[in-house]
C-alpha cells in the first residue's frame, strides 16, 4: 500500500546536462543564489558565486554579465564616495572600503574570477529577485545596490516582460558567441520583497515568470528550475521560514538543495559528494582531548580519505581540508 503524501508535490525535471566536478559553474542573482552556491562550494564543486555580490533585478544582472564579457576592469573613476567610504553602484556593499585602492582590489579580484568562470562555464545560474529597479536621478544609471543613499536620489520603476525579453535575447546571443555550449538556468527567488507590499511583490514576480517563460521558448539553452514553486507550494508552512517569515529557513534550503542536486547531478557525482560530506562533517568534529590515540587515528583517516579522493579525482581541490587536518 502506497503511503499517503500530505503535501502538494512539485515535479522537478531531471536535466540531461549535469553539473560535475570537471565542469565550471557560475551563479548570479539574488541572495537565493548564494544559498545554492554555498552548498555547491561546500561540496567542493568548482563554482563562482556572485562576483558582483547579491544582485536582485534582471537589468543589473545583465549589466554584470555584459561587463564580464567586455573584460573591462574597474578604475577609480568608476567608484563613488560617501561619508569616507568608497563603493560601486554595480556592487554589493561587501566590496566597499575606506581606501579606493582596497575597494578596487576587491572588485577587480572578484571580477577576474567571474570573467574566467563565464568563459568556460557549463552552467550559468541566474536568480531574479524582483523586476523593480532603481536609477540615479543624476545620470539615469541603473544601480544594483543603493548603498543607503537617500531615496530622493533615485527613480524607481518596474521592468516590463517585453523589456526583459529584449535585453536577454541580445545577452544570450552574446553569451553563446563566447561559450557555445553554456546552459543558462533561470530561477525566481522565493523570497518576497515585502517592503514593496504584498500585491506589488506578486506583480513584480509575475513579470519575471512571464519573461523567463518566453526566453525558455526562444532558446534551447535556457532552462528553468522551480525554486519558487518548491517553497511556495510544496513547503507551504511558516515553519520552513526564518523568524522574519520572509526568508527560507535551513530545513527549506536543505529540501530545495536536495531537489536541485537530484536534478543536476548523476549517481557518480553523488557518490563523490557523499565522500566529501563525510570529510566536511569530520572537520566540524570538536574533540574534548586532541592528545588521545583515537583522535590521532581519526585525523590520519581523514588525511588518507582526502589523498585517495584527490588521486581518484584530480579536478577536486581539497587543499583547504588537507591543511586543516594536517595541522591538528
Amino acid at each position: 500500500m502506497q503511503a499517503e503524501v500530505f503535501r502538494t508535490v512539485v515535479p522537478v525535471q531531471v536535466f540531461q546536462d549535469k553539473i560535475s566536478y570537471k565542469s565550471t559553474t557560475l551563479l548570479l542573482g539574488s541572495c537565493f543564489t548564494e544559498n545554492i552556491g554555498n552548498r555547491l562550494q561546500w561540496y567542493k564543486f568548482p563554482v563562482t558565486v556572485n562576483p558582483f555580490g547579491i544582485v536582485y533585478n534582471p537589468s543589473s544582472v545583465k549589466s554584470c554579465l555584459e561587463r564580464l564579457i567586455s573584460g573591462k576592469y574597474y578604475q577609480e573613476e568608476d567608484l563613488c564616495e560617501r561619508e569616507g567610504l568608497f563603493f560601486s553602484f554595480d556592487h554589493h556593499s561587501k566590496f566597499s572600503d575606506t581606501d579606493p585602492g582596497g575597494c578596487l582590489q576587491k572588485i577587480n579580484g572578484s571580477f577576474g574570477g567571474g570573467r574566467a568562470a563565464l568563459y568556460k562555464a557549463s552552467h550559468l545560474f541566474i536568480t531574479f529577485g524582483t523586476s523593480n529597479y532603481y536609477t540615479l536621478k543624476s545620470d539615469n544609471r541603473i544601480v544594483s545596490n543603493c548603498h543607503k543613499v537617500a531615496d530622493k536620489e533615485f527613480f524607481r520603476r518596474r521592468l516590463t516582460v517585453e523589456e526583459i525579453v529584449e535585453e536577454y535575447k541580445n545577452l544570450i546571443n552574446n553569451l553563446l558567441e563566447i561559450n557555445p555550449s553554456i546552459k543558462i538556468v533561470f530561477t525566481i527567488s522565493p523570497i518576497r520583497h515585502w517592503k514593496d507590499g504584498a500585491h506589488e511583490n506578486q506583480l513584480s514576480k509575475s513579470v519575471l515568470f512571464l519573461a523567463v517563460d518566453e526566453l525558455s521558448k526562444l532558446f534551447d539553452c535556457v532552462l528553468y528550475f522551480p525554486a519558487y514553486e518548491l517553497m511556495m507550494d510544496e513547503l507551504r508552512d511558516y515553519r520552513f521560514y526564518e523568524e522574519d517569515m520572509l526568508h527560507p529557513g535551513k530545513p527549506a534550503i536543505d529540501f530545495i538543495w536536495k531537489r536541485f542536486a537530484d536534478s543536476f547531478t548523476d549517481k557518480a557525482t553523488g557518490n563523490v559528494m557523499l565522500e566529501i560530506e563525510k570529510i566536511q562533517l569530520a572537520r566540524q568534529h570538536r574533540p574534548f582531548n586532541t592528545n588521545t590515540d583515537s583522535f590521532k587515528k581519526f585525523v590520519e583517516q581523514q588525511i588518507l580519505k582526502i589523498n585517495q579522493l584527490s588521486e581518484s579525482y584530480p579536478e577536486l581541490n581539497l587543499g583547504e581540508e588537507y591543511q586543516y587536518f594536517n595541522h591538528l
